[in-house]
């Protein structure tokens, strides 16, 4: 294969499959006030990691574009948005707070074990008010929701601008 042809080969990207959010209205819908309703009562930037990193573990490029603009818009630095793919080596860059909120997404986020262990709940639990970690854990049910959407339906990256719904 000729340069011309990898490179053409590595910039196909696959065509979006469904513009899902026309063909169920209400569940898109009810989804957009899920969302509003998750985040209530966390932090703007917390809130933001968090969906970063269930969207870096469920490899949803769509949800990535989105919530990387958002969190830059609400003032997260690029520095610790970079280093949140790596954040058990870099744990210096966020607080005991944002660790637990991370540690408890991907617990959330990928069940291998079947179930959130009792030692990340524990920690989260020490840095959350029980009606937070409440909050906590929907907006990360919520973000791998729309991450699922997202993946299946191959939703193109690269089109959102911070304000816009999904």
């Amino acid at each position: 294969m000729s340069t011309a042809q990898e490179t053409a080969a590595y910039a196909t990207e696959e065509a979006p499959r469904l513009g899902w959010a026309e063909h169920a209205p209400d569940v898109y819908k009810a989804m957009i006030r899920l969302d509003s309703v998750a985040k209530r009562g966390l932090d703007p930037k917390l809130y933001e990691l968090v969906k970063i990193r269930a969207s870096q573990l469920n490899h949803c490029a769509f949800c990535l574009d989105m919530h990387t603009k958002d969190a830059l818009a609400a003032g997260e630095s690029v520095e610790r948005i970079v280093q949140l793919s790596a954040w058990q080596e870099s744990r210096h860059f966020y607080t005991g707070k944002e660790l637990a909120a991370i540690e408890l997404t991907e617990a959330v986020t990928v069940l291998t074990e079947g179930f959130v262990p009792d030692e990340v709940y524990a920690r989260a639990t020490e840095h959350f008010e029980e009606a937070e970690l409440a909050q906590l854990v929907a907006a990360i049910t919520v973000i791998n929701a729309w991450n699922r959407f997202g993946v299946t339906f191959r939703m193109t990256p690269g089109h959102y601008r911070p304000g816009q719904h999904t």
